[in-house]
């Protein structure tokens, strides 16, 4: 009997990391991936996706679905994105096999420098308030996609989100305990409290959410097209609201915005090309993991191994220390991406990875030249047609800032400018793209599409997108198996706003890995740590070309859902 305490620790400790008592699969895995033939959707939140679902019935296309289902998600998950945002998308082009890559992201005012941030003694952009707000890329980026790849009128796309704006709807779960963490930053912040705490205090879970103001504002798109935010009265009104309130975003630079098509860039990793945005993105830095990482045996480590998670994070912060240094708009600086990408220089990079020790410091490449929320939707239809999109305003509740009766956030992008030395490649100038974490991604197979993917959390998101790969890849997992695993995320890497790692970060483990993994990893020299919730939110469609079968997978971290028909 005295061996009972050690057999029940065990046991707990046994159902703790195997939750599921599943058929089929593996035991951390939540659901089955959902399959279907004519069209899927797999958004963060359930009414986004039968949005999107409605509007490929009645004939819309992968595009118009996805526009349609940020609309939605705009005004269900309001801490996170919404058109005071910007917007990134990779879209397969089933008519011409072809991948298409958009830069919908904002500039910073053309009246402010970097010499207001020296002058004050500031070394970082605030978080909230006026001086973090950047051009809000998102409306343009919607009218510029659906002139390309829509095929229904915008005014019956956005009607499912003006009508929830108008009539509401029910606040989920995770949502509402995303805004009730993270207001209390921004509640003084002018507009806020009228748009997003009816009660005194930002909705809860299951009560019934009305932004009207935000479904006029939808409606005013709707029927007067992407020119209203842009140079009509809705741009009128945030200039109005800006200077009234010490900001420095005007008219001019919201009717000056332009969107940017661009070359996705990709590499290929054990057969799969896999494929992300170039700068001012981050995607970049998930590519040069999975470059390091080839290098490995990874299959025969095994998931959730010591050895695996070792080089992971190593090849983590390798790839990150290029990520501070040279990621930033690529319109005022020359990126030696072809070098980045190189083979060449992944196997000079990984010999710097010590198997039995984890490194304080790594050295960006000799070259010349963390926090955040997001939503990631993909979508695909009847003709085959993939759309991968991802969209937000920053941090939680981005600036805090909400201009008058129009019902959105304007984001604080401007953050994640650098302010303390002007020859960074990341230093704010005016109308220039700051650094930039949101990220889409697809795979393709002998140039066919194979999976299209997102994985969204501010700095986790190259790492996610990493872990995503390897886990199909290398250890056979399927779309839904591959978002359920558990994730690590190290932090504490150098940044493009110019923090620097001194002392190795932290490599933060989700509970599902095993506590004899953690030891092992705290011997390598690794300093562990665990965080609830900064994991990221994973959403994936993959398409069977030989059945023409959709598979969809959502993961149990958000209040997301895949769905098809």
């Amino acid at each position: 009997m005295k061996f009972a305490p050690l057999f029940i620790a065990l046991f707990t400790i046994g159902n703790l990391l195997n939750a599921q008592d599943r058929l089929t699969g593996e035991t951390f895995t939540t659901r089955s991936e959902i399959l279907a033939q004519n069209g899927m959707a797999a958004t963060s939140q359930p009414l986004a996706t039968q949005a999107a679902l409605d509007i490929l019935k009645k004939g819309g296309s992968a595009m118009d679905a996805a526009i349609a289902a940020n609309a939605v998600l705009g005004l269900v998950e309001p801490a996170s994105c919404g058109i005071g945002g910007d917007i990134f998308a990779i879209v397969w082009s089933a008519k011409e096999q072809k991948l298409y890559g958009f830069n919908g992201s904002g500039r910073a005012p053309k009246s402010l420098s970097i010499d207001y941030f020296i002058d004050k003694g500031m070394k970082y952009v605030p978080f909230y308030g006026p001086l973090p707000v950047s051009v809000p890329g998102c409306v343009d980026g919607w009218f510029t996609l659906h002139e390309k790849f829509g095929k229904i009128p915008m005014k019956d796309i956005l009607k499912p989100a003006i009508d929830y704006g108008n009539n509401g709807f029910p606040v989920s779960e995770v949502i509402a305990y995303e805004m009730v963490s993270n207001y209390e930053s921004v509640q003084g912040q002018p507009g806020f409290a009228d748009t997003y705490m009816p009660n005194g205090r930002p909705p809860m879970k299951g009560e019934v959410f009305v932004n009207t103001n935000l479904a006029n504002t939808y409606q005013l798109i709707a029927n007067e097209g992407r020119d209203v935010f842009y140079k009509g009265s809705i741009a009128k009104t945030i200039d109005s609201y800006m200077k009234k309130h010490g900001g420095f975003l005007r008219y001019e630079d919201l009717a000056n915005h332009t969107s940017n098509w661009v070359e996705p860039v990709s590499v290929n990793y054990r057969g799969y090309d896999v494929w992300e945005l170039p700068p001012n993105g981050q995607g970049t830095a998930a590519l040069q993991m999975l470059n390091i990482l080839e290098g490995f045996d990874i299959g025969e480590m095994g998931f959730g191994s010591t050895e695996y998670l070792h080089v992971l994070t190593e090849a983590k912060k390798l790839a990150y220390e290029d990520r501070a240094k040279f990621y930033a708009d690529p319109e005022f600086n020359k990126i030696p991406l072809e070098t980045l990408l190189s083979d060449e220089y992944a196997a000079q990079r990984r010999k710097l990875i010590n198997m039995d020790k984890a490194a304080d410091t790594y050295p960006a490449g000799d070259m010349e030249i963390e926090t955040g929320n997001t939503t990631y939707l993909t979508v695909a239809d009847k003709d085959g047609n993939m759309v991968s999109l991802i969209q937000s305003i920053y941090s939680e509740f981005a600036s805090g800032m909400v201009p008058d009766e129009l019902g959105f956030v304007l984001q604080n992008r401007g953050q994640m400018f650098n302010v303390q030395d002007k020859d960074h490649a990341n230093a704010l100038e005016p109308g220039k793209r700051p650094f930039h974490t949101i990220i889409p991604a697809f795979i393709t197979k002998d140039g066919k599409p194979w999976v299209s993917f997102g994985l969204m959390g501010g700095a986790v998101q190259p790492q996610g997108h990493a872990q995503i790969v390897v886990n199909v890849v290398d250890f056979g997992m399927n779309l839904q198996e591959a978002g359920d695993a558990p994730r690590m995320r190290h932090t504490g890497s150098s940044q493009p706003t110019g923090s620097e790692m001194t002392n190795g970060g932290t490599l933060n483990l989700e509970s599902g890995f095993a506590p004899e993994t953690r030891r092992e990893l705290r011997k390598k020299g690794h300093r562990i740590g665990f965080g609830v919730g900064m994991y990221g939110g994973y959403q994936a469609i993959g398409v069977d070309l030989e059945n023409k079968v959709y598979t969809g997978a959502s993961e149990s971290r958000k209040d997301g859902q895949a769905a098809g028909y």
